[in-house]
Parts: C-alpha cells; structure tokens; sequence
C-alpha cells in the first residue's frame, strides 16, 4: 500500500479557508479532514471531534508536554494543534489528509513531511477580511481586532507556501484549489 499525502489549505482568518476546505473535501472523497485540538471555546454549530478536539487548557499542555503534536500554536490566547498519531495513523493507511490550519501550522506540517502540498489563500484586498470577519458575527471587537493584527504575518509567511489562490471569487478559487489538489494526489 502507497503511503498517503498531505495537503495544508491556509489562510489569514475570513479569508475563506474553512469554506474552501470544505468544498475540497466533497470534491475529493480519498481526503479525510484533520481535525485539530483546540483550547477555544465550541462555537454554535460546532461538534466535537467533527469540527475540533476540544480540551482543557490543561489537557492540551499535558499532550504538548509528552511530544503528541506535529505542530501547534497559541493565537489569540488558545492552543491549536494537530495530533501525531492521527496524521501517522492516516499515512501509514495510504490514507490522504486535508489540514485547515494557521499559516505557522502548515509551515511546521511540512517541516515534517516535505512533501505536503502547501496551498495558501490571499484575500483580494485586506479590507475584505474585516468586513468578513464582521459579518460572520462569531467574534467581538476585540477578537476581529486581534485576528487583523497578524494578518500582515500571515501574508508574509503565506508568500512561501509553493501555491497561492487569491479568493476574489468563492467559485473560482474553489476551482483553482481542486485543480492543485487533484495534480498533488494524482503524482
């Protein structure tokens, strides 16, 4: 049995990411979704071990502390992270991954595995992050304040991901990224 591949979507936050992935997902049914530990609170419609694995703060650290990460970070005052054993399991399988996570997240992802397929998604203009962000209504000034803060990082970490989709239009950067998807897992 082949080994399986990676693919990294990232993304400043409101950019898209989670919608494009999504759509990835149903364009592609060999990809199986990484589902990522997080401190964060569960927000409305979300389930866990679907969406995230949420833990205590505590629990978290404790799985840092023993070396169960690939990678993880903490943004905006809570911890993400994706489990080695998860992603081990999947590869040994021949099983393919889809990773919806920070930029940081997916540079470390591919210090682990060189060969994962880094995709990242740039918003038209950075204005439209904000207004996104505003109109998602999941997050309050303080939060949106903090999101836009590092978008200037994000962007510049983002220039060395080996794609890169502009998401002007949702239609065509869903087409554009299952278009890399399908090369990368088709080699």
């Amino acid at each position: 049995m082949s080994r399986g591949k990676l693919v990294v979507i990232s993304a400043p936050s409101g950019a898209g990411k989670t919608t494009i992935a999504r759509a990835v997902l149903a364009a592609f049914p060999a990809l199986r979704f990484s589902v990522s530990a997080t401190t964060r609170p569960i927000r409305p419609n979300e389930v866990q071990r679907r969406d995230y694995i949420f833990l205590t703060r505590e629990e978290f650290l404790r799985k840092v502390e023993a070396g169960e990460f690939v990678e993880w970070e903490e943004i905006y005052g809570d911890c993400y992270g994706t489990l080695k054993a998860v992603v081990e399991r999947a590869l040994r399988g021949g099983g393919h991954i889809l990773f919806d996570v920070d930029v940081k997240g997916g540079l470390s992802i591919k210090r682990e595995y060189p060969d994962t397929c880094l995709i990242f998604l740039r918003p038209p203009r950075v204005e439209d992050l904000l207004e996104r962000l505003r109109n998602r209504k999941t997050e309050n000034p303080g939060t949106i304040t903090r999101r836009m803060e590092r978008v200037p990082m994000e962007l510049a970490l983002g220039a060395s991901f080996e794609h890169q989709v502009v998401n002007d239009t949702l239609e065509r950067a869903i087409k554009e990224v299952n278009g890399i998807v399908a090369a990368y897992l088709t080699n």
